[in-house]
């Protein structure tokens, strides 16, 4: 049965119908977060209330249903059902499944009665609008049927493209003009937050509060804002005591204005608030200081410039941010109700397109810098830089020549944020994206006593991030200096404090070892080699990274201790050789004979940059660390004594500890030393003596004292050697070789092909071939060497092999091309290189070689394209820039070309700056021999970190570097106790002039002068 309903109150009912109607078309098209839309969203649920109570209260006294409602009765009242529940529990994200059926029921049962009343306009007794003459209303009736028709069909086309439209719209691209220097980065010296490339969207300053409201989004985001409240976001600014101490340091010697570079990434809330230009020191206890980096300090940026770092992103003070944060329980009430009932505008706000598919340029904004003239009164220098080596690995997907590639590619948030078990509104699928953002930051969990915290982050540290393997031996006496050249096919060097992979053609070490390969003992494992008494041999050891998609170690790579371990304990339990062990039971320093993963940079006297002085830097003594999905080879020297045990037990282990061990005795205890008035400092220069003696009970976070910080083990392995008599026959220990150890060979040889040890790494990869012959990489890896040495005709041959295995393989046709161009056979060339490109568009170092092959053939436009294409990708790429140069000369355009060149020696290495490591190295044997990519490492010798000795450099060693020359310059004092035993020091080299080669002997020790106190860390 049917029903009519009263003349009157059906023309007003159907008048809300339709109101009802277009504002759903509207709130489901325009999801913006304004007072206006929220009007709307209240306007929507008393709208359907009330029409839903009239329907009931018209079908309950008539005992029958509206004429023309037949069929949409039934998807109505669903409509309806689902639609009270929502006004209840809201449409987030675990009510998903009830909003979706809610809007099908509606859209079910309103499309009949629309179309109903279109066919029944300007019949006897049809429906009409109110005040609508009798004349009119069919007139009127049909356009508001198809006016409402049109806007929900509109709704749904603005929707379907909406998406697309909008993630064009966020998506993060490089600029297509390059900025020749810091002034034209970001928004300019006029900008008060200069130098950092961070601005606001009204540039300027913002209130301070908007980062200070962290607690107000967890009030729904409870579970997100617990793991966040322990995270090292939360204490990146002066809540963080070694981030503090390196500030007010920075600020006493250079100022304010260099350390805002600093403050764009770290320190929001007294920073985008315009209070940055007072030293911390006067503000240190505010809360804004306090504050560290809150929700809204990632989640309201609206725009990121570029992948170029420093801080380059938009800050957005969000809409209806006010009411958000209001004190009123009222308003707080009203506010999260509404954000219940519609939380789309809410996510579309705090959730870009960006933070989700472009994660890593995302996070390359502030995890990716560089300095320059207006931070360290110098040039460009690269910092830290964990976005480019990602981006051209295999871990990305989109570099052309990793040795190893995951079976998926990923991403930072892959890593870092983790997916764990949620019942928070924004869980999907019953997990969030954890908010720990747990990394390697062991300190600052250890120090605020956060026990979750330490606990995720050792548990990452320890997730089989990197492998250690005790590969092999070597029956050689120890090491003399060998014969090194420059790599076949160099390239010029970008002036970088941190490594470069496979970001650059010249992968790996700038210098090749030549000497014959020797043989090999290995695996040990599975040889079980015997050595004899009175043995001298030398240890392989491999370390591989296989779950870090950056170089390992990533960030601040100055100032950690990451370092091997290798322990030799006979089966009488004498410990033989302890290489990497550390003072003081495990809390001091570590030995500086070890093997260190990081970068050990210089100030422009050849102090070392041990207080997170990066602006100092002028200069590096050696940087080493392993890039993502590669390997690093180490070398032991291991003296059999005379009369050892039957056994030597070997233990290797990589060790992590977050901060080095003086500069956290300097950040919590670091004070001037009085008694020293005759120093130099200065932007570029710090020779002054610290002693370690200070109170710490005003030092930031909970701790008081000094704290010992964990060293993690990150990895470890065991193995054992058999030891028989000095005049015993050895039986026969001949190298296993098998698909079983293929990949452990591969390893091996990769550390050695990156350490310039070409014909090792050639044997090694040889191994690989007869191990597993179907294996396409071991081919290619072998051609790799060849190429590296300048045996082309020999590559190619290995190259071949590779392509009949694997005909598509994008790095044999890469490394085809690259012999092919060497060899002028251009035609060739592009053809191979065309084919990696197609496969990995984003590859720079295809692009660049395509764009020399292309330059070769003076087919200037097309290679220009090519190199922009590189640029695209890394708009600091040293080789697009240089090659440009040279097109733009060849096509006659001098203003093109006097930029790039301009560009070009903006990025490039200032080779001269090396003349300043020389007097450091004489100084310092063990980071002299830790400089040389081919070295040992032999059992600890006694150091102390507190000796005083004024040695003095030549003004005209500083000089070269360009730096202000003294008549005379002070640098870093000698460790004590060094054992007696091998060759001299090394002088310093000329500009351009290859690293000293092989490792360099200790000289004989002097008086022991122990000092109470500490002064320049020679770390």
């Amino acid at each position: 049965m049917t029903a009519q309903i009263a003349s009157g109150r059906r023309a007003w009912w159907l008048a809300g119908f339709f109101l009802l109607l277009l504002n759903s078309a509207y709130l489901g098209a325009f999801a913006t977060a304004s007072g206006f839309y929220y009007a709307q969203v209240v306007a929507h649920v008393i709208g359907g209330v009330v029409l839903g109570a009239t329907a009931v209260r018209h079908v309950a006294r008539h005992r029958a249903i509206p004429e023309g409602w037949g069929v949409a009765a039934g998807p109505l009242a669903v409509a309806l059902a689902t639609g009270l529940a929502l006004s209840w529990t809201g449409a987030t994200r675990p009510y998903r499944g009830l909003l979706y059926t809610h809007v099908a029921a509606s859209v079910l049962g309103a499309l009949p009665i629309l179309f109903w009343l279109l066919a029944r306009a300007g019949r006897a007794g049809a429906p009409s609008l109110p005040g609508a003459a009798p004349g009119r209303s069919a007139l009127l009736m049909r356009a508001a049927v198809l006016v409402t028709l049109l806007a929900m069909v509109g709704s749904i086309v603005y929707v379907s493209r909406y998406g697309a439209v909008r993630r064009q719209a966020f998506r993060i691209t490089n600029p297509s003009v390059v900025p020749t220097s810091m002034q034209e980065e970001g928004a300019g010296p006029s900008s008060p937050f200069f130098p950092s490339s961070s601005n606001t969207s009204r540039n300027g300053i913002i209130p301070a509060n908007f980062f200070m409201t962290s607690d107000t989004c967890a009030r729904c985001h409870k579970e997100i804002a617990e793991e966040w409240n322990e995270s090292a976001h939360h204490f990146s600014s002066f809540n963080n005591q070694w981030y503090r101490k390196s500030i007010e340091y920075m600020q006493d010697v250079v100022g304010t204005k260099p350390s805002k570079w600093c403050a764009g990434c770290h320190d929001h809330a007294v920073f985008f608030n315009g209070r940055f230009d007072t030293p911390i020191k006067q503000q240190i206890n505010t809360p804004e200081a306090q504050n560290g980096l809150g929700c809204t300090s990632c989640h309201a940026i609206t725009h990121v410039g570029s992948t170029m770092g420093n801080g380059d992103f938009l800050i957005e003070y969000p809409p209806l941010h006010d009411l958000a944060v209001s004190k009123q329980p009222l308003l707080q009430w009203a506010h999260d109700k509404l954000l219940e009932l519609d939380p789309q505008p809410h996510r579309e706000t705090f959730i870009k397109p960006f933070m989700t598919e472009q994660t890593p340029e995302f996070c390359s904004s502030c995890h990716k810098v560089h300095l320059d003239t207006p931070v360290n009164g110098y040039r460009w220098i690269r910092g830290f830089n964990d976005y480019d080596n990602w981006q051209a690995s295999g871990v990305s997907g989109m570099g052309a020549r990793a040795f190893y590639y995951p079976a998926k590619s990923q991403g930072c948030g892959d890593c870092h944020m983790p997916r764990v078990a949620s019942t928070d509104p924004a869980a999907k699928d019953g997990q969030h994206k954890s908010h720990r953002f747990a990394a390697a930051n062991t300190a600052l969990p250890f120090v605020n006593g956060h026990g979750k915290q330490l606990q995720a982050v050792q548990t990452f540290l320890k997730d089989g991030a990197v492998t250690i393997d005790v590969f092999g031996l070597v029956r050689t006496p120890a090491a003399e200096a060998s014969e090194e050249r420059q790599i076949a096919g160099g390239e010029p060097r970008l002036n970088s404090t941190f490594a470069v992979g496979e970001e650059s053609a010249s992968f790996g070490a700038s210098t090749a070892v030549t000497t014959a390969p020797v043989t090999v003992v290995a695996p040990i494992d599975a040889v079980k080699p015997a050595v004899k008494r009175g043995e001298s041999v030398r240890l392989e050891v491999v370390v591989r990274t296989r779950k870090v998609g950056h170089f390992f170690p990533g960030g601040t790579v100055d100032a950690f201790d990451v370092w091997v371990e290798l322990e030799a304990v006979d089966s009488k339990g004498r410990t033989i050789l302890h290489s990497g062990k550390v003072a003081d039971g495990g809390k001091g320093p570590v030995e500086p004979g070890a093997h260190f993963y990081r970068s050990l940079q210089l100030d422009g006297e050849g102090n070392p940059i041990n207080k997170r002085n990066a602006w100092a830097t002028r200069s590096v003594a050696y940087v080493r660390l392993i890039p993502p999905g590669a390997a690093d080879t180490i070398h032991y020297r291991l003296n059999v004594p005379a009369d050892a045990g039957d056994t030597i037990t070997l233990k290797a282990k990589v060790n992590y500890r977050k901060f080095q061990w003086w500069g956290t005795q300097w950040s919590f205890r670091g004070m001037r030393d009085p008694a020293h008035k005759d120093f130099r400092l200065g932007p570029a220069v710090d020779n002054g003596r610290w002693l370690l003696t200070g109170d710490p009970s005003t030092v930031s976070g909970p701790m008081k004292q000094t704290p010992d910080l964990p060293i993690t083990v990150m990895a470890e392995a065991t193995t054992t050697l058999r030891v028989v008599d000095a005049t015993a026959v050895l039986p026969a220990d001949a190298p296993v070789v098998s698909k079983a150890v293929r990949e452990r060979w591969n390893d091996y040889g990769i550390g050695l092909l990156l350490q310039g040890d070409l014909k090792g790494a050639e044997a090694a990869f040889l191994k690989v071939t007869q191990a597993e012959p179907g294996y396409a990489d071991g081919w290619v890896n072998v051609a790799r060497a060849r190429i590296n040495e300048g045996n082309i005709d020999g590559a190619a041959e290995m190259l071949g092999q590779a392509l009949k295995i694997n005909p598509t393989l994008a790095k044999t046709h890469f490394f085809l091309g690259q012999a092919a161009k060497t060899l002028g056979r251009y035609d060739e060339a592009l053809t191979h290189l065309r084919e990696a490109a197609r496969q990995y568009p984003r590859d720079r170092v295809v692009r660049n070689q395509l764009g020399r092959v292309l330059f070769l053939k003076r087919q200037y436009p097309e290679a220009v394209a090519e190199f922009k294409a590189a640029l695209d990708v890394d708009p600091e790429d040293l080789q697009a820039h240089y090659n440009l140069m040279l097109c733009y000369q060849g096509m006659g355009k001098p203003d093109l070309a006097a930029r790039e060149r301009t560009l070009y020696e903006r990025f490039k290495a200032d080779e001269s700056a090396q003349a300043i490591t020389g007097p450091f190295r004489q100084l310092h044997p063990d980071d002299n021999n830790e400089r040389q990519s081919v070295h040992e490492h032999r059992d600890a010798s006694p150091f102390d970190y507190g000796v005083p000795a004024p040695p003095t450099v030549p003004a005209a060693a500083v000089a070269r570097a360009g730096q202000p020359a003294t008549s005379a310059t002070r640098v870093a004092r000698v460790p004590a106790g060094r054992p007696a035993g091998s060759t001299a020091p090394v002088p310093a080299r000329a500009a351009g002039e290859p690293a000293t080669p092989g490792p360099v002997r200790r000289p004989a020790p002097a008086a022991d002068r122990r000092s109470t106190t500490a002064e320049i860390s020679p770390r």
